[in-house]
């Protein structure tokens, strides 16, 4: 019997790393993005590909929110990508172009397909970013501009398996 997946991307710390490593799940997520159909009808002329950035992108944003109310872990961007199954995630009642859905349960790290973290190069402009992300999403073109500058940092991708060489 065939499970349908969906994709999700979950902003994370690098100490939310610690604990998936420790337990092998994580607590039920308040923030994960996927492709929903709300996305796909506001970006219509986006490939898969596309949408699929678009949704990593939030969850990259989300990160700088969770870093904000964590002082104590390296200002680096987390966002894990897992594959859940579909009675898990919740798409409906969405705003147009909306990437927030709603999951239910623990995130087990059999789940995660990969993991994306921020190199140390990029940890002075997240750390500036995170200072500003509340201004930016209210419209301050300056503090938009300090998140960009964040945003212009990749993620690094990185196996499951390589969760051990992360979290140390």
């Amino acid at each position: 019997m065939t499970t349908d997946l969906t994709r999700v991307y979950l902003p994370a710390t690098l100490a939310q790393l610690a604990v998936l490593r420790e337990s092998g799940e994580l607590p039920p997520p308040t923030e994960v993005h996927a492709v929903t159909p709300s996305l796909r009808e506001w970006y219509a002329e986006g490939d898969e590909e596309e949408l699929e950035y678009v949704a990593f992108t939030r969850a990259a944003q989300g990160a700088l929110r969770l870093l904000r109310n964590d002082d104590k872990t390296p200002r680096r961007r987390v966002v894990l990508s897992a594959d859940l199954p579909g009675a898990q995630v919740k798409m409906h009642g969405l705003d147009l172009g909306s990437s927030l859905v709603e999951v239910s349960g623990r995130i087990a790290l059999r789940t995660v397909a990969a993991i994306h973290v921020d190199g140390h190069d990029a940890e002075s402009d997240v750390s500036a970013a995170v200072d500003v992300v509340e201004r930016a999403e209210a419209g301050d073109a300056d503090a938009q501009f300090t998140v960009d500058g964040a945003e212009d940092h990749e993620l690094e991708w990185y196996d499951p398996s390589e969760l051990d060489q992360l979290v140390n």
